[in-house]
């Protein structure tokens, strides 16, 4: 964030609405408004192998290091996870140099490859390297891991994970129909419905990133006399469009600081 900046969040549009317009008059404050960043995970739903050389020659001592392994999808598809596990045998890498490793491929699964969001879900082994008497150094054993990182990821059979809100919608019966009609345009899927008192609750399944603007839209399906609470459920695969969006917004970014410089 820009120095001398203040982030703020707000979950109601209109409530958004009314406070950018309060800080515009009262204040001559300008401000820029988007939407939330969703926590979508990168993970891979099948194993890929990995082979990085990281060489550099300068006029002193070079760096230089080689990591060789694979990467794993893990078993209980954990995304908070992201393990390492060291099978190399012998001394081609000496011990001292993998927490270095393992640091680099955490900094690595943090920054994400194919989309910018982070890394879960996955186990990274290695199994073989290289290295150097002279100009070996945790700084070139980074530089390979983080380098391996992404060249398996962009190899692999990367997924993007989406989180799943589990939500509550309370409304009059009368709406049912335009309730139901705006939970499916949101790729919602309605597990329950009971009726209380002349009043509809539907428990639906829907995508977090389809969730903004849904209180507004909610208001206007039922006359202001509908409301919905929601916590997150589970993580599921995006959709093929939502991905490439994603992988799309990515490299129009990378474009875009090559034009500039």
């Amino acid at each position: 964030m820009l120095r001398g900046c203040v982030r703020t969040w707000v979950f109601c549009l209109i409530r958004l609405c009314f406070s950018v317009q309060r800080l515009k008059r009262e204040y001559d404050c300008p401000c820029v408004t988007g939407r939330p960043r969703v926590a979508y995970r990168e993970t891979l739903n099948a194993e890929v192998a990995f082979d990085y050389q990281h060489k550099k020659q300068t006029g002193g001592h070079g760096q230089y290091g080689r990591v060789i392994g694979h990467f794993e999808p893990l078993e209980k598809d954990d995304l908070s996870k992201v393990e390492f596990v060291d099978k190399t045998v012998g001394a081609c890498i000496n011990k001292s140099y993998m927490p270095a490793i393992e640091k680099a491929l955490h900094i690595a699964a943090s920054e994400g490859v194919m989309s910018t969001h982070q890394i879960g879900g996955v186990r990274m082994v290695l199994t073989d390297g290289v290295q150097h008497e002279v100009d070996s150094s945790d700084a070139a054993f980074m530089v390979a891991t983080k380098n391996a990182v992404k060249q398996a990821f962009r190899k692999g059979s990367t997924i993007i994970m989406e989180p799943i809100m589990s939500v509550e919608f309370s409304f009059p019966r009368e709406y049912n129909k335009g309730v139901l009609g705006m939970i499916s345009k949101r790729r919602g899927i309605v597990n329950r419905s009971e009726v209380q008192d002349d009043y509809m609750i539907l428990t639906a399944d829907v995508p977090l990133d389809a969730m903004f603007g849904c209180s507004s839209d909610l208001r206007a399906s039922t006359q202001g006399k509908g409301e919905f609470s929601m916590e997150f459920s589970r993580y599921e695969q995006a959709p093929s469009t939502v991905q490439n969006e994603l992988f799309a917004a990515v490299q129009g970014e990378k474009t875009a600081s090559k034009k500039k410089k």
